[in-house]
């Protein structure tokens, strides 16, 4: 006999599945639209499997950034894997902006997260991680005398912060995503001006 209630429990990979599907509201229906009791609804679990891996809402949140960040950390790993400094710059710089519009809600989450007092240590790690990987790639265009002196992570920010800019704008759509690609590129150009070391 075939019942149509709800799993009292699942085979495979429950967390990985509510996050998934945690991700999709997220995007169709932002943070509000997210319940753990709708989550196991929609995976068609019982309402109370949700809570063996988070223990409530704001703990699914935090899971949710969390992801995200990982995420995008691999991203700036893989851009930064070959290629000349600046050619590692735009591919990381084109990662991010690529990210950062298809995933909007996701990445207004991140951050909004990340200094949630309440979100633990995890959370911020993830975040500080990804970001590491920029930032190493400042300090080892200095060390090939391509990036002028300072704290790499000052320079690896204010740089970012252009970028993380320009994504808004076209996540806003005050840019065209049509011409994201072009002007990315003069952003980019832009950015290695004011980091190169003068002659």
């Amino acid at each position: 006999m075939t019942s149509s209630s709800p799993r009292s429990y699942h085979h495979g990979d429950l967390r990985g599945e509510l996050l998934d599907r945690a991700e999709q509201t997220l995007r169709e229906s932002g943070a509000d639209g997210l319940s753990l009791r709708q989550l196991a609804r929609d995976i068609g679990v019982s309402h109370g499997a949700p809570s063996r891996h988070f223990r409530d809402k704001q703990a699914l949140l935090d899971a949710i950034a969390r992801a995200g960040f990982e995420r995008l950390g691999a991203l700036f790993t893989e851009a930064v894997s070959e290629g000349s400094f600046m050619q590692r710059l735009e591919s990381v710089a084109r990662a991010y902006v690529r990210f950062a519009t298809e995933n909007a809600a996701l990445l207004e989450l991140m951050f909004a997260r990340k200094h949630n007092p309440a979100a633990g240590t995890e959370l911020p790690a993830a975040a500080e991680r990804a970001f590491s990987v920029p930032v190493a790639l400042i300090a080892d265009g200095q060390g090939n005398g391509e990036v002028i002196d300072g704290d790499p992570t000052v320079i690896g920010f204010a740089s970012f912060a252009t970028i993380h800019g320009m994504a808004t704008f076209v996540s806003s759509g005050l840019v065209p995503a049509a011409l994201a690609e072009t002007m990315l590129g003069d952003v980019i150009t832009q950015i290695m001006d004011g980091i190169r070391p003068r002659t």
